[in-house]
């Protein structure tokens, strides 16, 4: 079955960068939309960034300018590099996909911390 595997998350200075990635395994179907949500403690899941198949990427305001999404469709992995962390980017990091079919993968997470 498809399964994505996040890895990268951990503890990180504020104004620090990570790298997160999610690789996917037993795919049958292309991935098409591919991305990241995040669910800070007390907070409702959100998105965080995405990215087609093709490139286009889409990010929450709040990450704007701080955070890129990218992803090799060859490997079907999707990567968020993460800059001038804090604290409020701190979070359970999901990865998200789904393939052509309209079939929808999640990760089980990857936690980021930020401390204040």
């Amino acid at each position: 079955q498809v399964q994505l595997v996040e890895s990268g998350g951990g503890l990180v200075q504020p104004g620090g960068s990570l790298r997160l990635s999610c690789a996917g395994s037993g795919i049958i179907f292309s991935f098409n939309v591919m991305g990241w949500y995040r669910q800070a403690p007390g907070k409702e899941r959100e998105l965080v960034a995405d990215i087609t198949r093709g490139g286009s990427s889409n990010y929450a305001d709040s990450v704007k300018g701080r955070f890129t999404i990218s992803r090799d469709n060859a490997e079907n992995t999707v990567y968020l590099q993460m800059n001038s962390l804090n604290p409020e980017d701190t979070a359970v990091y999901y990865c998200y996909a789904n393939d052509y079919l309209a079939t929808n993968y999640w990760g089980k997470g990857t936690l980021v911390t930020v401390p204040s």
